[in-house]
């Protein structure tokens, strides 16, 4: 898209506002607002902003930073009142004048690059999957003698001895315990709000498939249309905006957190991923289930550096609450056709174009930018050393004890987020062709400032029930 291309989208719309975003290493959207007079062509070149108010960004006295529009992403913003134009953005460095070494997005970027100089393949494909929650209520307290929180949904089995009301009646249809898959209404309460979604989500410019109602109350999946690496962060960004809205709009609250119900499943990003050159399909081939060579040595990288690029995939304390035996989030690092008990499923395709591999561990905490760059750095690192994973194992892994699977040599994902991150700090030579020393570091002191220790730090509910008395 051209400037002119640009400024005559915002005519044809009567667009009064254009917001500028960009994420920042969290995963979340941040933005500002211009009034579409004060935007001409130089502004599009780039625009001035404060990088110190963003966590683990700049100083103060460095704080000065440039947003670069990216025109091309250009959508208008179904939930604003007044006509407004959404452009995503990279974020620019002033100082080092180069593109910032912080910005997940001009990482991802730099990751491209990288796969075209490695001379392996010239685009890869990434298709998420990104579950998520729609509740009625959350209430929560984080005080100093004090931690609670409590969710609500009608879907919710413990609301059926709840006393009706004449407006509020209690039907008695619900899913249950591991049974939204996928019943369906009276018990499956969120058909007409999911397919809403799925529609503002096609207006922003999301291509929907498959939608439907996930195993865990008051759980949903909308299947969004794989794209390459950039294109599909962007759109996990873009979805992750129109769900929590289209929610918000109807008195609900939408969350991506994995792991928000004790007992019930959790919410995954399952993240499927091609090499291409050429037009050619490099993961297809005559191996195992009609794999390439190259998407072994892939898969192999990936599962080599699992418990490093878990800092990234599974960004989130709350994340290892999920990675546990029996809730369909596997942490066995093996592969398998259709097991959804592995760490790595290969799908069943029926042409070679579609070939790919699916990986299971990853979910919505992480930002997507970097999931997405350290799934392809470490694959590529197995296909330069063409490393063998282990597998593949076809039978269900979650009835294996750990005797059984320390025996047969499988390796797991790590059980918590400093697991993750310790593991970084020891593994990281493969991600330095894309992301500097510095954005390592700084990575792995904000996680462990903003989620290790404070969640360390704190008693929990269950803390007293088992230990109070002792």
């Amino acid at each position: 898209m051209t400037k002119s291309e640009f400024f005559e989208k915002c005519k044809d719309h009567g667009i009064e506002f254009i917001d500028f975003r960009f994420t920042d290493l969290k995963g979340a959207w941040h933005h500002v607002t211009y009034r579409m007079t004060a935007v001409d062509s130089d502004a599009l070149d780039g625009l001035p902003f404060d990088g110190s108010s963003i966590h683990a960004w700049q100083p103060i006295n460095r704080s000065d930073m440039v947003l670069k529009p990216d025109i091309a992403t250009a959508f208008v913003d179904p939930f604003t009142a007044d006509p407004t134009m959404i452009v995503i953005c990279d974020v620019y460095d002033i100082y080092k004048e180069q593109m910032y070494e912080k910005c997940p997005r001009s990482i991802a970027k730099k990751a491209v690059e990288f796969l075209n100089e490695a001379n392996i393949g010239d685009v890869a494909y990434f298709g998420p999957e990104n579950e998520f929650f729609i509740f009625d209520n959350l209430v929560f307290k984080d005080a100093i003698n004090e931690q609670s929180y409590r969710i609500d949904t009608e879907e919710g089995d413990w609301n059926s001895d709840k006393a009706p009301t004449d407006l509020a009646p209690n039907t008695g249809h619900r899913p249950g315990l591991k049974g939204g898959y996928f019943p369906v209404s009276p018990i499956d309460s969120m058909v007409d709000l999911r397919n809403e979604i799925v529609k503002v989500a096609e207006e922003v410019g999301l291509s929907c498939f498959v939608v439907h109602h996930e195993v865990a109350q008051g759980q949903g999946e909308i299947g969004i249309r794989f794209g390459t690496l950039i294109e599909a962060a962007d759109n996990v960004q873009k979805f992750k905006y129109v769900v929590k809205n289209v929610a918000h709009m109807h008195g609900k609250t939408a969350t991506f957190m994995p792991k928000p119900l004790y007992g019930d499943n959790g919410s995954g990003m399952h993240v499927h991923v091609s090499i291409w050159k050429n037009g050619k399909n490099l993961f297809a081939g005559n191996g195992y289930q009609g794999l390439s060579e190259m998407a072994i040595h892939f898969i192999g990288g990936v599962f080599k550096h699992a418990r490093a690029i878990a800092a990234f995939t599974n960004a989130s304390t709350n994340s290892y609450k999920r990675l546990i035996p029996g809730f369909e989030a596997p942490s066995i690092l093996t592969y398998s056709a259709q097991n959804r008990s592995a760490s790595c499923r290969i799908p069943y395709v029926s042409s070679a174009k579609a070939k790919r591999v699916e990986f299971r561990f990853p979910d919505s905490s992480a930002n997507p930018y970097l999931a997405f760059v350290s799934l392809l750095l470490a694959g590529l690192d197995g296909v330069k050393n063409r490393d063998i994973p282990v597998g593949p194992m076809d039978e269900d892994l979650f009835e294996l004890s750990l005797d059984e699977i320390r025996d047969r040599g499988i390796n797991q994902m790590p059980h918590t987020l400093r697991g993750a991150l310790e593991s970084l700090i020891r593994d990281n030579e493969f991600l330095k062709p894309v992301m500097t020393e510095e954005f390592i570091t700084t990575y792995q002191h904000y996680k462990f400032e903003s989620q290790v220790w404070p969640y360390e730090a704190r008693p929990t509910a269950f803390e007293f029930k088992s230990t109070y008395s002792c």
